[in-house]
């Protein structure tokens, strides 16, 4: 089986150059045009690796990788960029990436890293097949993959759709999950129609959490949601 890479570029030249290159090394890759093409490609699809331009249109690759890494902790994401600078390079990890390339760079030397950093994530993949998908919000236990809400007063089962965002909320508690990162992770797209319902799921999640005052889904004007407990 191909491991599916995807490639974000906004040079179409460079962009095409790569993903004929690597395909003809074997690989699947996808090409996406600009940050936000990534994001909505990068949902509907399981990748192997990430490749980011770090200065693209409508999203950066950081902002791109910070995104990504809201849902996904362990594909890879190698960055490619223009600068040298020291401060860039230090920026690309601390957002989550596993390797970093200045252009211009050898194709060769691009295709070692992707090898190298391929057989490291499907080792530990490897290692980590039983993954929890339980979480522990204040009194009460999520189990995402039955779709399962426990509290002593009782469970509650979860729609697909709840739990898909229940589970999102769970793995970024404490911390801002915006509208539109939300809406493409879980519904596909960000649709004004999706975004109603989505309003409308938020509140039923609400009234799941009644036992506990202190668990609270926040809004946050302009910008999305916060769980917290």
């Amino acid at each position: 089986m191909m491991n599916k890479i995807l490639l974000a570029e906004d040079d179409p030249n460079l962009g095409q150059l790569l993903q004929e290159y690597l395909t003809i090394k074997g690989f699947e890759a996808t090409l996406a045009k600009d940050g936000d093409d990534a994001l909505s490609k990068f949902v509907l699809t399981d990748y192997d690796l990430c490749i980011f331009d770090v200065m693209m249109p409508k999203k950066d690759g950081f902002t791109l990788a910070k995104e990504v890494r809201m849902s996904d902790k362990d594909t890879p994401i190698i960055f490619l960029t223009a600068k040298a600078m020291k401060e860039d390079t230090l920026q690309g990890f601390k957002v989550g990436a596993d390797d970093y390339m200045t252009k211009p760079f050898s194709m060769e030397e691009l295709l070692a890293r992707i090898q190298a950093i391929l057989r490291r994530s499907q080792k530990q993949a490897t290692e980590n097949a039983v993954k929890s998908n339980t979480f522990v919000i204040g009194a009460y236990e999520f189990d995402s993959e039955k779709q399962l809400l426990f509290h002593a007063s009782g469970q509650q089962k979860l729609t697909s759709k709840e739990s898909e965002l229940l589970k999102l909320l769970c793995e970024n508690i404490g911390k801002p999950v915006s509208r539109s990162f939300a809406l493409k992770m879980v519904w596909g797209d960000d649709t004004y129609f999706n975004a109603r319902s989505m309003d409308v799921y938020i509140t039923k999640l609400r009234k799941f959490f009644k036992e506990e005052p202190t668990i609270q889904i926040i809004n946050l004007h302009g910008e999305g949601f916060k769980l917290m407990s």
